[in-house]
């Protein structure tokens, strides 16, 4: 299976990093080496002084495509969870300033924490108004819903199909709201769709 991220696909998050808003969905991969799942701690890599968090929806494919054309895109996943892209920011503003690939700074081991429950799509009355949220030790810290993508799930996975097919079993993270910031060792950080709690794992 792969992992598949979108970057900057929220207009606030893009402002609070100084980004340029992109034209197209920004695309990076996780190895599958980077899930973390059952709630199991994270741990601080040595490698790095800044980790942050980014709370994400996550879509489940559930059958294989290429070239798939957006009014099809909803037939191809079929259950959405709640995940982390964790980040090491200051090593990617390192790679980023020498204008080299930034993936060691998203791709390390267990950075990809997700739910182990996923909500079938049917689930959801709204595609386009999913609320979600992640609260550190109790306070919130990021807020989102689906409906402020700049790319929704369907144009996500179009685009994808273009270049790289679709496999059952990807997962692909939709982007991050504001919000994001370190985390430090003995937080608690607890991921909610709606009112529903989706995970609750510990910073070690």
């Amino acid at each position: 299976m792969k992992i598949l991220c979108i970057g900057r696909n929220y207009a606030e998050h893009i402002a609070e990093l100084q980004n340029e808003t992109p034209d197209a969905p920004v695309i990076f991969a996780k190895p599958d080496t980077a899930l973390l799942q059952r709630n199991q701690p994270f741990f601080l890599p040595d490698f790095s002084q800044d980790i942050h968090h980014e709370v994400e929806l996550v879509l489940r494919i559930c059958k294989n495509g290429k070239n798939i054309e957006e009014k099809f895109a909803p037939t191809y996943f079929d259950a959405i969870g709640l995940g982390i892209d964790f980040t090491a920011r200051d090593l990617q503003s390192k790679l980023k300033s020498k204008g080299l690939p930034w993936e060691l700074a998203k791709g390390f081991d267990g950075s990809a924490p997700i739910s182990q429950e996923f909500k079938p799509v049917a689930a959801f009355p709204d595609l386009k108004n999913i609320a979600f949220r992640l609260e550190v030790n109790g306070e919130v810290r990021q807020q989102g819903n689906s409906g402020l993508m700049l790319h929704d799930f369907s144009k996500i996975i179009s685009y994808i199909s273009r270049f790289i097919t679709l496999k059952m079993g990807d997962l692909i993270f939709t982007g991050t709201p504001s919000g994001v910031g370190p985390v430090r060792i003995g937080d608690q950080l607890a991921g909610f769709i709606g009112e529903e709690k989706m995970f609750d794992l510990a910073v070690k």
